[in-house]
């Protein structure tokens, strides 16, 4: 998501901020516009996913989405009553917790809720940290994914990671070992958890395709599917390498298992702060 975006959005979701009995608020129908759910029956049912959600994280469901009514207004000069609902910073994360995760106003909305300074590089830096978590997440269950159609045509665990190994060795032009002395990984650490996002991404586009291929030219036993992944990865790393990326050449990025407890340290602030605020 571009800089531009990222700002023009914050003020959207500034602009529709209110303060009620000194609690921040935002309207639901006003926040389905602007996270891009075009029938309030659709985004009823994000509502109902983040509600069951704020019931589980043991919250008091009435105090972070209280039902109000809406006037708005009609042709020729006429006004109708609408449902709406108030909805608290945390209603509003949880919201963006059970939305379409495709929409970038979802992704954004997410972040900015999970925010509490008004300020959009932190909700861009947030967001940044969010991609890559989620990124990282997203590879752990390719590779399982994989590992699973892997067994079936006879390869075991520790051939699975040689295959990995191969694969990596392909995209990077290093052996494990040699990736995680010039990145600083630690032995006991995989090297994913240290990869910028983009490398991520690459890893798991390309273990994507080997699950693919594998399958679809019914490949079978350790030495063939070897041979898929490492040409995989070399398209990837040629792909990369064409548009001026060397995945080798870019630095570490922080610890992907400190960015999350970072993350989760948000939400239970933001669930902290949002009691402190609803008792006052």
């Amino acid at each position: 998501m571009k800089k531009e975006q990222i700002q023009a959005l914050f003020h959207q979701f500034e602009s529709i901020c209110y303060v009620y009995d000194g609690i921040e608020c935002w309207s639901a129908r006003e926040l389905q516009k602007l996270l891009g759910y075009s029938k309030w029956e659709n985004f009823e049912k994000v509502i109902d996913k983040a509600k069951e959600a704020c019931k589980n994280a043991g919250e008091k469901v009435v105090d972070h989405f209280p039902d109000v009514r809406k006037t708005i207004p009609m042709p020729k000069g006429a006004e109708k009553e609408i449902n709406d609902m108030l909805l608290t910073r945390y209603a509003c994360y949880l919201i963006g917790q059970n939305g379409d995760s495709r929409k970038e106003e979802v992704s954004f909305a997410q972040n900015y809720f999970a925010v509490q300074t008004r300020r959009a590089e932190q909700v861009e830096r947030r967001l940044l940290e969010y991609k890559r978590v989620k990124a990282r997440e997203k590879l752990s269950q390719t590779e399982k994914q994989l590992s699973g159609v892997l067994y079936e045509r006879g390869v075991d665990g520790h051939g699975f990671s040689v295959i990995r190994s191969k694969g990596d060795q392909a995209l990077f032009r290093l052996s494990t070992i040699q990736l995680k002395k010039k990145m600083g990984v630690p032995d006991n650490r995989p090297v994913a958890d240290f990869l910028p996002t983009i490398s991520i991404k690459a890893k798991d586009f390309a273990a994507e395709m080997t699950g693919l291929n594998v399958q679809a030219k019914d490949l079978k036993g350790q030495e063939k599917i070897e041979i898929e992944h490492i040409d995989n990865n070399l398209a990837v790393r040629e792909m990369l390498t064409k548009r001026g990326i060397v995945p080798e050449n870019l630095p570490p990025a922080e610890d992907v298992k400190k960015l999350e407890r970072k993350l989760n340290a948000d939400e239970r602030k933001l669930v902290s702060d949002t009691k402190k605020n609803t008792k006052r």
